[in-house]
C-alpha cells in the first residue's frame, strides 16, 4: 500500500479497522511509518470510522461499540493523530440507529451503509432518498442528524457497484483478468485498457456510471472499488490503479462526455457531496430527506432473511455480555484503586502490569464486536480464538476487579505492598475453559471468620440477593458491625436428583452502596439465623436428602405455586408456569411458557448460521416421559425447575422487597448437541390484547416499535432482542428481559418467543462454508416483568417511538450487572478490612446511568494516565408507569447533577466535556461544576480525581 499509493500521488486508499492496523503498524519500522503519516496528511490515505472493528449492528450492547470505538480513536490519536470523519460500514447485516448516534456522537459527520434489504434499496433508489439525514426517532429537533449514503446495489464487489449491471462492471474489476485466479461469474472477461479500446470501454463503464447517478439527487457519484481479501499483492495494485488512470484520463480529456472522474478518499467524496447541496442549504433547505428507524431485518434475495444470526452460537452472545460486565466493573474499580494508590504512594499497584492488561481485555471484547464474531457467522476453529480470547480476558478482569477492590477496602493502605497476590480476593466464579459454564468456588469454612466482599457494579444503591457455595451448612454470615444476616441455606444438586455431600448454597440479602463494596464475615457456626430450603419433588425421588426435608409427589394434582409479596405464580405438572396474579390488583393473568423446535425448509436453500428458513411454523415441544420436577421453598428466594431433555428450566423468585422481588427470573441450560437441523425456542402467550405490535430494543440503547406483518414470511418478523422485547394493550405491558441477545418474535397476539439456539447441517451459501455444529451447553437468562398501564392514548400508540419503564430499565442494569462476590483466598488473622467502600455521596439519579469510567492511556508509552472518561447516559423512560412502591432508592433530576456533590471519597481535580469517543473538546473547553443531560443523551466527560 505505501509503495503503491507514492509511486501516484492521484491514488487515493481507505482503511477502516484498528485491530489490523495496529498489528502491522507494530511490526513496521519508523520510516514506513513516517511515510503512512504523510499519506493521510496529504489526503491519499483516508482512516475511515475508525473503529476498533467494523462491528455488527443487531446483537452488540451499546456500551461495547463505544468502547471498540473509543479503543480504535485513541489508537490512531496515539500512534498517527489523526481524527476519522466519515463511517464505513458496508458489510454488517442490518443496520441500526444507534451506530448513527454515537457516529454523530464521536464527531463523524458523515457515514456510508450497504446491506440493507432489496426491496427497501429499490423503493429508496426509486424516490432518489439513498442519501439522507439519519435522524433518532425520539429527537424533536435535528441534533442527531447524519448525512448518511446507502449503496443502492446487491453487493459491495466490484460487479455491484459502478452502475446496475454486474455483466459490465466485472469487466472493470481487473484482478478478473484472463490467467488470474478467477474470473468473472457472468461469462465476460475485463480486457487489459489500451490506447486501442480505451475509447469503447470508457463509454462504456461511463454508461453505467450515468445510470447509476439516476438513482441519486446529485451528480456527484461514488464508485467503491474493494472487495474482500484484496490489494494484497503488487500485482493486483498494478492491474486496477493503472487501467483506471488510463480510463480516467481519457474520459477527462473529452470534453463531450461533460466528466469528471478520479481516485478519492470517502471523505473526498462526502465533501463533493456537501458542495452540490451547498446553494440549497445556503437557502435553509437541504435537497437530502430526514429519515428514522433501522434496517433490519435485512434479506439479499428471495425470502433470504438473515435473521438466524440473531441467535447463532448464544454460547458466545452470553459470554460477551458478561465479559462486559466484568470489563465495565474492572475499570470503575481500577480508576478508584489507581487514584487511592497514587494518594497512597502504592508502588506495587502503580507498577504492576494491570493497565496492560486491561487495555489487552478492552481490544479483545472490541475484536469480538466484529460482524463476524458476536454474530456467530465465523469458522469453528476462529470461534475457538474469539473465545479464547475473551475466556482469557475474563481471568485476567477478574485479578484486576480482586486486586482493586482488595485496595480500596484494605484498612491500611500502606500494608498494600506487604500482602502476595494470594490474599487477594478472589471471585466467586470460576470458568474452567473457554467453551464451558462458570461454576461456583465453594468457600472453605472454619470457626475463623473469613471475610466476604460483596462489589455493587450500579450507580443506584440496591438490595440484591447474594449466592455462595461454602463447605458447611453450619453457617453465619454478619455484617462488618457485627450484626447477623438471615440466610437460607440450599442444596446444591450434583445432578437432577442427587445433592452435594461436600457444598451448600448459602443465600443473603445485602444492601450495597452504588459502586460500593460492602464487607461481611462469614463463619462455620450454628446459628439460629440460618433457614433450611425444603424441596418437593414430582416423578423422581432423591435416595438421600442429607439435612433437608424433602418430599417425594407422585402426582401433580394440587397444582405448583410460587409467591412473594408482589405476584403468584401458578404452573402445570410439567413445572411450566401458566399464570401469574399480581397481588397490588389480585388480577390474574394468563403467562404461559412452552418450549418449541423450529426445523429447515424441504427446498435447496436451508438455514444456515446467517439465514432462517424455517420449515413452517414452530412444532411444540414433545418429551416422552414427563420431566422431572423440583420445587424449592425459602426464606431469600423459592423456585420451580424443570428437567426436560434439551433444557433445564428455572422459574425464580425473590423474596426481596425492592426491583428484584417485582420481576420473574427465567434461565434455562439449553443442550441441543445431538439434534439435526433444529432450533429450540421459547414462548410465552399471554392475554395481551397486542394484535400484531411488539416492541423489540436497539443494542440495549433504544426501542424500535414492530409490526408481525402476515403478507411476509415467518423469518421476516424475527428481529434481534439485545436487553429487552415487549408487547402492551390498553392496560399491560409485558417485558421479557434478556441477559444475552437472541432473535426475537412475536408471531401472534399476546405472544413473545425467542429462539435460545439452533444446530444447522449446512452452509447456507453466505461465504461461510460450514453449518454451525459446534453446539455447547448454553445459558440463558430472562427476567419477566408485568407492568400496569394507565392513562393510554390508543392513537399515541402507533407512534414511531416508545420507551421502557424506569422498574424495566433497572430490572435490566440489575440482571446485565449482577453483584460480584468475592472471598480472600486464604483467612489471614492479622487482615483488617474497612466495612465498606463507597464512593459515591448518593445514587445517580434514577435516569442516568454510568456506562463507563474509563481510564485514559498516557501519551507516551502504553501505560495510564490520571485521567478516565466518565460516560453517563441519561435514559428515556416512559412516566405514565408508576414508580411508587417499586422500591426505588432514587430521584430523577431532570438530567442535572452537580459535580461536587458527585464523589465521596474523592476530589473532583477537572472534569471537561468531550466527544463521545475523546476526539474532540468543544471549542472554550473549560472545568464544569454541573452535569447536563437531555433524555436519551450519552455524553463522555474528561475526569480527574484525586
Amino acid at each position: 500500500m505505501v509503495l503503491k499509493l507514492k509511486e501516484d500521488s492521484r491514488r487515493k486508499f481507505i482503511w477502516s479497522e484498528i485491530s489490523y492496523l495496529s498489528k502491522w503498524w507494530d511490526i513496521i519500522d519508523i520510516q514506513k511509518k513516517d511515510a503512512v503519516k504523510s499519506l493521510i496528511e496529504n489526503g491519499q490515505l483516508e482512516i475511515v470510522t475508525g473503529g476498533w472493528v467494523m462491528p455488527d449492528e443487531a446483537t452488540p450492547h451499546y456500551f461495547a461499540l463505544i468502547d471498540q470505538l473509543i479503543e480504535g480513536h485513541q489508537w490512531l490519536e496515539n500512534n498517527i493523530g489523526v481524527k476519522p470523519r466519515s463511517g464505513w460500514a458496508i458489510d454488517p447485516f442490518g443496520h441500526s440507529p444507534t451506530m448513527a448516534y454515537l457516529l454523530n456522537r464521536a464527531g463523524l459527520s458523515h457515514m456510508l451503509i450497504q446491506r440493507v434489504h432489496y426491496a427497501v434499496k429499490k423503493h429508496f433508489a426509486l424516490h432518489k432518498t439513498l442519501e439522507f439525514f439519519w435522524r433518532q426517532n425520539w429527537d424533536l429537533g435535528s441534533v442527531t442528524d447524519i448525512l448518511c449514503h446507502m449503496m443502492p446495489f446487491y453487493s459491495y464487489d466490484i460487479p455491484h457497484t459502478c452502475g446496475p449491471d454486474p455483466k459490465i462492471c466485472c469487466q472493470f474489476d481487473f484482478k478478473r483478468l484472463p490467467g488470474g485466479r478467477f474470473g468473472c461469474p457472468w461469462g465476460v472477461p475485463p480486457e487489459t485498457i489500451h490506447p486501442g479500446n480505451v475509447q469503447s470501454r470508457a463509454r462504456m463503464l461511463l454508461d453505467q456510471y450515468r445510470k447509476k447517478s439516476k438513482l441519486f439527487r446529485t451528480k456527484v457519484l461514488l464508485a467503491p472499488l474493494g472487495d474482500d481479501f484484496r490489494y494484497c499483492e503488487y500485482t493486483e495494485w498494478d492491474l486496477q490503479f493503472k487501467n483506471y488512470q488510463q480510463l480516467f484520463d481519457y474520459m477527462n480529456s473529452q470534453s463531450k462526455f461533460k466528466v469528471k472522474i478520479q481516485f478519492g478518499t470517502l471523505s473526498d467524496f462526502f465533501d463533493a457531496l456537501d458542495k452540490a447541496d451547498e446553494t440549497q442549504r445556503d437557502k435553509g433547505q437541504s435537497m437530502f430527506p430526514v429519515l428514522s428507524g433501522d434496517f433490519f431485518t435485512y434479506a439479499d434475495r428471495d425470502d433470504h432473511y438473515w435473521s438466524g444470526y440473531f441467535t447463532s452460537r448464544p454460547f458466545y452472545k452470553r459470554m460477551d455480555r458478561i465479559m462486559e460486565s466484568h470489563l465495565r466493573a474492572a475499570e470503575i474499580l481500577y480508576y478508584f484503586a489507581l487514584r487511592q494508590a497514587h494518594k497512597y504512594k502504592i508502588n506495587k499497584f502503580l507498577s504492576s502490569s494491570l493497565y496492560t492488561a486491561l487495555t489487552e481485555a478492552r481490544r479483545n471484547l472490541g475484536l469480538f464486536q466484529h460482524h463476524d464474531a458476536i454474530t456467530g457467522t465465523a469458522k469453528d476453529w476462529v470461534v475457538v480464538d474469539y473465545g479464547t480470547r475473551l475466556f482469557h480476558s475474563l481471568m485476567v478482569l477478574e485479578k484486576i476487579i480482586g486486586n482493586s477492590a482488595f485496595l480500596l477496602i484494605l484498612k491500611d493502605k500502606l500494608t498494600y505492598d506487604s500482602y502476595s497476590p494470594d490474599t487477594f480476593l478472589e471471585m466467586d466464579l470460576k470458568q474452567k475453559s473457554q467453551d464451558s459454564l462458570p461454576q461456583k468456588n465453594i468457600i472453605r469454612l472454619s470457626a475463623e471468620p473469613r471475610y466476604l466482599v460483596v462489589y455493587n457494579p450500579l450507580e443506584q444503591d440496591r438490595i440484591s440477593l447474594v449466592s455462595v457455595y461454602v463447605s458447611s451448612p453450619t453457617v453465619q454470615v454478619f455484617s462488618a458491625s457485627g450484626k447477623p444476616v438471615e440466610v437460607q441455606v440450599s442444596a446444591v444438586w450434583d445432578t437432577a436428583n442427587t445433592i452435594s455431600e461436600t457444598a451448600y448454597e448459602i443465600s443473603f440479602r445485602a444492601h450495597i452502596p452504588p459502586l460500593g463494596l460492602k464487607v461481611y464475615k462469614i463463619l462455620e457456626s450454628a446459628s439460629s439465623n440460618s433457614h433450611l430450603a425444603d424441596y418437593v419433588l414430582y416423578k423422581n425421588k432423591v435416595e438421600d436428602s442429607g439435612i433437608f426435608t424433602i418430599k417425594n409427589m407422585i402426582n401433580t394434582e394440587e397444582g405448583i405455586t410460587l409467591e412473594n409479596s408482589f405476584v403468584l405464580l401458578r404452573f402445570d405438572q410439567t413445572g411450566l408456569m401458566k399464570q401469574m396474579m399480581t397481588k397490588e390488583d389480585g388480577k390474574h393473568h394468563e403467562v404461559n411458557v412452552q418450549f418449541s423446535w423450529y426445523g429447515t425448509t424441504i427446498k435447496r436453500d436451508k438455514s444456515g448460521a446467517y439465514l432462517f428458513l424455517p420449515d413452517g411454523n414452530a412444532k411444540p415441544y414433545v418429551y416422552t416421559t414427563p420431566p422431572f420436577v423440583r420445587v424449592t421453598h425459602g426464606r431469600i428466594y423459592s423456585e420451580v425447575t424443570c428437567f426436560f431433555d434439551h433444557v433445564t428450566h428455572r422459574v425464580r423468585l425473590y423474596h426481596i422487597q425492592g426491583i428484584e422481588g417485582q420481576s420473574v427470573e427465567v434461565s434455562n441450560i439449553v443442550d441441543i448437541r445431538k439434534v439435526y437441523n433444529r432450533e429450540i425456542a421459547m414462548k410465552i402467550s399471554s392475554d395481551i390484547k397486542s394484535q400484531n405490535r411488539f416492541y423489540t430494543d436497539l443494542n440495549g440503547y433504544q426501542i424500535q416499535p414492530r409490526m408481525t406483518l402476515s403478507k411476509l414470511p415467518l423469518q421476516a418478523n424475527v428481529y434481534p432482542m439485545t436487553t429487552m422485547a415487549y408487547i402492551q394493550d390498553a392496560k399491560h405491558r409485558l417485558t421479557l428481559l434478556s441477559a444475552q441477545s437472541l432473535g426475537v418474535s412475536s408471531l401472534n397476539s399476546g405472544q413473545i418467543e425467542v429462539i435460545m439456539d439452533r444446530r444447522l447441517m449446512q452452509d447456507d451459501n453466505r461465504g461461510l462454508e460450514q453449518g454451525i455444529q459446534d453446539n455447547k451447553i448454553t445459558a440463558n437468562l430472562f427476567r419477566i416483568l408485568l407492568e400496569k398501564r394507565s392513562a393510554v392514548n390508543t392513537e399515541e400508540e402507533k407512534k414511531s417511538v416508545s420507551y421502557p419503564s424506569l422498574l424495566s430499565h433497572i430490572t435490566s442494569s440489575l440482571m446485565n450487572h449482577p453483584v460480584i462476590p468475592m472471598a480472600n483466598k486464604f483467612s489471614s488473622p492479622t487482615l483488617e478490612l474497612q466495612g465498606e467502600f463507597s464512593p459515591l455521596q448518593s445514587s445517580l439519579p434514577c435516569d442516568i446511568h454510568l456506562v463507563n469510567l474509563r481510564t485514559i492511556q498516557s501519551k507516551v508509552g502504553n501505560g495510564h494516565s490520571n485521567e478516565a472518561a466518565l460516560i453517563l447516559h441519561r435514559k428515556g423512560f416512559d412516566c405514565r408507569f408508576s414508580s411508587k412502591g417499586t422500591g426505588l432508592f432514587c430521584s430523577t433530576t431532570q438530567g442535572k447533577i452537580l459535580v461536587q456533590k458527585l464523589l465521596n471519597k474523592f476530589i473532583v481535580e477537572s472534569l471537561t466535556p468531550s466527544s463521545l469517543s475523546l476526539m474532540h473538546s468543544p471549542p472554550g473547553t473549560q472545568n464544569i461544576s454541573e452535569i447536563n443531560l437531555s433524555p436519551m443523551e450519552i455524553s463522555t466527560f474528561r475526569i480527574q480525581l484525586r
